[in-house]
């Protein structure tokens, strides 16, 4: 992922492409923040959790996004859209709907859930089957919506 965010920025610098650059150059700055908070606790930054760093910039863009276009703010609204792009194409493609709910009925099976008590098992699962390719903000709903049934 290191390796695809310089290739990226040389390729955007040479082409002068001062959006890429930027958008590139803050995923830069997060990670390296990342690192030097994972080395205080002795911990090595995973490519799982470059993932989820690249996914809690998409959410933190997507709610100004919203925000920006309730004030009528256009050209904020533009930046934001235009980061949101970049960084996701770092991101593995997310699953459809469709898609996570059958992972969701799978998991559900895989584990025997009974009820609401096991949600939290559920998700432990699908964490860990599909970490970066899931958006886990609705699969909780989905998996609370398949488990009260």
């Amino acid at each position: 992922m290191r390796e695809k965010l310089m290739e990226t920025l040389k390729t955007a610098m040479k082409a002068g492409d001062k959006p890429r650059i930027s958008a590139v150059r803050m995923m830069q700055a997060e990670l390296k923040d990342k690192d030097i908070e994972a080395r205080g606790l002795g911990k090595v930054v995973t490519e799982e959790d470059v993932l989820a760093l690249l996914q809690k910039m998409v959410k933190k863009r997507q709610e100004s996004l919203s925000i920006y276009e309730k004030a009528g703010r256009e050209d904020l609204a533009a930046v934001e859209r235009s980061e949101i792009s970049i960084i996701s194409e770092f991101l593995p493609v997310q699953m459809s709907d469709e898609e996570a709910l059958a992972a969701i009925k799978a998991a559900i099976a895989d584990i025997n859930a009974q009820g609401m008590k096991d949600m939290g098992k559920v998700v432990a699962v699908l964490k860990a089957k599909y970490a970066g390719t899931m958006d886990f903000g609705k699969a909780s709903g989905l998996v609370k919506a398949q488990l009260s049934s």
